[in-house]
């Protein structure tokens, strides 16, 4: 007898798959655009320089010791995560009715976020873009929601926005429902709202009483200005929306390992956030406890610190400007091979994500011939594109373009 064999196989994850393949592959060409993680111009993981200093500082603070932290985390961490998201000057913050919550990374705030959303609310419907960050229905799924439903977000035809589509979908949204937005660099298209559109979808949402619940993974490393990637965010706010967004330093501070997060929560009335906290608080001792201390020591570290600070924001105003030289060389690239289409999409893009346009089947054979692992979507990661490899990568392009239909 055994209890598991029942137990069906689980469909692989794409990325982590693409990964393996292209760690077994010994092609000397190959190229990794599947993973989302940044790469330096010789194509290496970077730990930044504020890391290791902070990391120094903290390692000879013998004050610091390895107790738990509470349950919903450092203090100093989520305080500062939600000022940097809302701004200083935000309404929610001089009125003390926003607060934030330390999580395991952006997916943990999203989880923590979505079974509140789920079991303490009784919301069982959410919407997410189509197509979508894959993890995002599993997350809100496994959290108790029961239903999945999609916004039109991008149009293949015109490699854009679709803003009629997006609109028309969340107006017909039952009252109640949670619609997820990606605060800036949509993943997977790496196309985002202007600030135009985010006022239309800002009306929508109030008007249908829908509730919004944004994922900012990439404050400051999608254009290099931490204010600017708010925007949305700082918006909706002023226009008197309570909201959700997780926060993730996975990209921006690239701690990917540390599972460093924050749930930002804006409220409307401030008598009612002891009990909000209280039902978090339990949301988290049933599910992991509390959180690691060593990411959020480092980005509160570093925050804190005025010279750490303005050196951070140099480091993702490198990230981010050499991911977007990249779209830039591969546009010019593509275009010089003459390969079929129009390229200015690569660079209307931002972020670490670009929907190429290659459909399943192009992508695919991107993979088998030329060794260059991306999503079957089309979608390829920014940041696996270095000066050694962009013209490589746009020749591929061109053939397989040229060959696959």
């Amino acid at each position: 007898m055994s209890w598991f064999s029942s137990v069906e196989q689980g469909p692989p994850i794409e990325v982590f798959a693409l990964t393996k393949q292209y760690t077994e592959d010994n092609f000397p060409q190959k190229v990794n655009l599947g993973a989302g993680a940044y790469r330096t111009d010789e194509g290496k993981p970077w730990v930044l320089p504020v890391v290791r200093a902070a990391e120094k500082a903290l390692a000879n603070d013998e004050t610091l010791n390895k107790e738990y932290l509470p349950v919903l985390g450092l203090d100093s961490f989520s305080s500062l995560s939600t000022n940097m998201l809302l701004g200083d000057d935000s309404p929610a913050i001089v009125e003390k009715r926003a607060f934030g919550v330390q999580t395991l990374s952006g997916s943990g705030a999203l989880r923590v976020g979505a079974e509140f959303l789920a079991k303490k609310l009784g919301k069982t419907i959410f919407y997410c873009s189509t197509p979508n960050y894959e993890n995002h229905k599993l997350v809100f799924l496994s959290a108790g929601f029961q239903e999945a439903k999609e916004y039109r977000y991008w149009d293949q035809e015109k490699r854009g926005l679709d803003i009629e589509g997006f609109l028309e979908d969340i107006s017909n949204a039952p009252e109640g429902s949670i619609i997820i937005l990606h605060a800036c660099a949509h993943n997977p298209t790496g196309c985002d709202p202007t600030q135009e559109h985010w006022e239309q979808i800002a009306q929508v949402i109030k008007h249908k009483k829908l509730f919004p619940f944004f994922d900012s993974a990439y404050q400051g490393f999608a254009s290099g200005d931490l204010d600017k990637d708010a925007w949305a965010v700082r918006f909706f706010v002023s226009q008197g929306l309570e909201l959700f967004c997780a926060q993730s330093y996975s990209k921006n501070f690239c701690l990917y390992n540390e599972r460093t997060g924050n749930l930002s929560v804006v409220m409307n009335n401030p008598s009612e956030i002891a009990a909000v906290k209280s039902q978090i608080t339990l949301t988290i001792r049933g599910m992991y406890s509390n959180p690691p201390s060593h990411g959020a020591r480092i980005v509160s570290y570093v925050l804190s610190n005025k010279e750490l600070f303005d050196q951070w924001k140099g480091n993702i105003k490198t990230m981010s400007s050499r991911i977007i030289e990249m779209r830039k060389r591969l546009r010019e690239e593509l275009e010089q091979f003459g390969t079929p289409g129009t390229w200015n999409h690569i660079t209307d893009q931002i972020g670490m994500f670009s929907y190429t346009g290659l459909n399943e089947a192009q992508s695919e054979h991107m993979v088998k011939k030329h060794h260059i692992y991306m999503l079957r979507s089309g979608r390829i990661c920014m940041c696996g594109i270095i000066l050694s490899n962009v013209e490589y990568v746009a020749r591929a392009i061109n053939e397989t373009l040229t060959s696959i239909h």
